[in-house]
């Protein structure tokens, strides 16, 4: 059985049989050349609350779109 949590707050994340039950931002950055993490690749996730509180801080708030279908 698979376990998520929070990168940022250590929250464990509802699932049930595998499936998220809430959702949660996933990110995934496989670094390249130019970087001092050449060839790494990092992931994380962060809980609705966690990712309302670090974008809040961003001088340039993300790109937000409407979504019709998912």
């Amino acid at each position: 059985m698979r376990m998520m949590y929070c990168n940022a707050c250590g929250k464990k994340l509802k699932m049930q049989h595998d499936v998220l039950l809430e959702d949660a931002f996933e990110a995934k950055k496989q670094w390249g050349f130019f970087s001092k993490k050449d060839m790494k690749l990092h992931s994380f996730v962060l809980c609705e609350e966690c990712y309302d509180r670090i974008t809040a801080q961003f001088v340039i708030p993300p790109d937000v779109s409407e979504v019709t279908e998912l």
